[in-house]
């Protein structure tokens, strides 16, 4: 079986856009949650999120004006933007000049929804007698697959372009799904990844589940408190992370920078059955879940250096912890170093694993933890497995070999990959 790389990457996160940004603002425990005015005035509870900064200016770097002419799709703009420069990161071809279609190259790029703007403008004219208004973009700005299309097209990619949609288990199973392709032998690199749509129609039925926290619209720095006593919710946000996915075997023969090896994985649903349910995990089945990724990476448990957790802050973040305890049978001294990159970008959803994999890659190829922001009030049960020193606060320089991402998303859907620094 083919030896996985991952050879370029691409991000639009609350915090930073493009790959330089997101990293010193990671690396330097910049937040990008703000205070949103559109939420206070539609009488939100929560009223700060995780939205991106994108100027009109960086738009036209991605897109021709005509694709802009009556476009309202986050998801697709964020999605586009990540991939384009994961691939151009990669130094890979692909644009106006191809001519053919690259048979070798495709694209899984998941989403948990897709133009909700968009729709939301059409549903409006459609109840207008306007019909005839709608333009023809509506259905490539909103269909569920929208995202894997564009970049398609784009980017003239040959092989299987398609979405996946698992919640927030999205993106990393979009990772997994390109490295199983790419194992089989069917294709030799793929672009992974994961968007989502931001805005009130995105993140109100959150905020009417009450699983958005109301206590730190006055401070929205300190929001976003994953692994806290005093977490009361997850802060939404919206982004998309991209990863070029490539066979070792081409990434060689082109002499690409490879940036860490995918040593292996694994997806399961815990059926929501004993504890688990449409918004709870079985416990059963992330401890299964993160025990099958490392059997398949061929690791042993000891060998982690770090966990990037899903970490949402909320009350199921001492239970993710008591997991990952349980799965690895590590704990004390003995337990990996902890990061939550939630702290930083909030809940990006669907895009949140592609975001998280994005600064685990980051972190394993350049040998640092970011700073766990907004913890420094551990939650007792995380305290009582997790030493303070193994969720750093600030910025710690660090070799590290192994990491475990895992993300955990509604429907009790697990996912668990396991990143190692490439060794020839």
């Amino acid at each position: 079986m083919e030896r996985v790389v991952i050879t370029g990457m691409g991000v639009v996160a609350p915090n930073g856009t493009g790959i330089p940004a997101f990293t010193e603002a990671v690396k330097q425990g910049i937040s990008g949650i703000r205070f949103d005015p559109q939420l206070e005035a539609l009488d939100f509870s929560c009223r700060i999120a995780g939205t991106p900064e994108v100027t009109e200016a960086l738009k036209l770097q991605y897109f021709d004006p005509l694709e802009l002419k009556g476009f309202n799709s986050g998801a697709v703009l964020y999605g586009v933007m990540a991939g384009m420069e994961a691939w151009q990161d990669a130094r890979l071809p692909g644009g106006k000049e191809a001519q053919q279609p690259d048979w070798d190259s495709g694209v899984i790029f998941g989403t948990g929804s897709s133009g909700v703007d968009k729709m939301r403008e059409a549903i409006h004219r459609v109840d207008e007698l306007q019909v005839r208004r709608l333009g023809s973009t509506v259905v490539a700005q909103t269909m569920a697959s929208g995202i894997s299309a564009w970049l398609g097209g784009k980017l003239a990619l040959g092989n299987q372009v398609t979405t996946n949609s698992s919640a927030c288990t999205t993106g990393a199973e979009s990772l997994l799904m390109a490295y199983d392709r790419i194992r089989a032998g069917k294709a030799r690199r793929i672009l992974a990844g994961s968007t989502t749509d931001g805005g009130p129609y995105v993140w109100g039925g959150f905020d009417a589940m009450k699983v958005c926290t109301f206590k730190n619209n006055d401070r929205p720095a300190a929001g976003s408190r994953p692994m806290s006593a005093t977490a009361s919710g997850f802060v939404p946000g919206a982004g998309a992370g991209a990863l070029v996915v490539e066979s070792l075997e081409s990434a060689l023969e082109r002499n690409a920078t490879i940036y860490a090896e995918i040593a292996g994985g694994h997806v399961n649903s815990g059926g929501q059955r004993n504890e688990g349910s449409m918004t709870a995990p079985n416990s059963e089945a992330v401890q299964r879940c993160i025990r099958e990724a490392v059997r398949e990476a061929g690791i042993h448990p000891d060998e982690i250096d770090a966990i990037n957790g899903h970490l949402t802050a909320t009350s199921k973040d001492a239970t993710e912890v008591v997991n990952w305890s349980l799965a690895l049978n590590r704990s004390g001294t003995k337990f990996p170093y902890v990061n939550a990159l939630k702290c930083l970008v909030g809940h990006c959803l669907s895009a949140s694993g592609s975001i998280e994999l994005v600064a685990a890659v980051l972190q394993l190829q350049q040998g640092f933890l970011f700073p766990n922001i907004n913890s420094e009030d551990l939650h007792p049960e995380i305290a009582a497995i997790v030493p303070r020193e193994k969720i750093p606060q600030q910025l710690v320089y660090k070799d590290l070999q192994v990491i475990a991402k895992a993300s955990f998303g509604f429907g009790d859907v697990n996912a668990c990959v396991i990143l190692k620094k490439y060794k020839p």
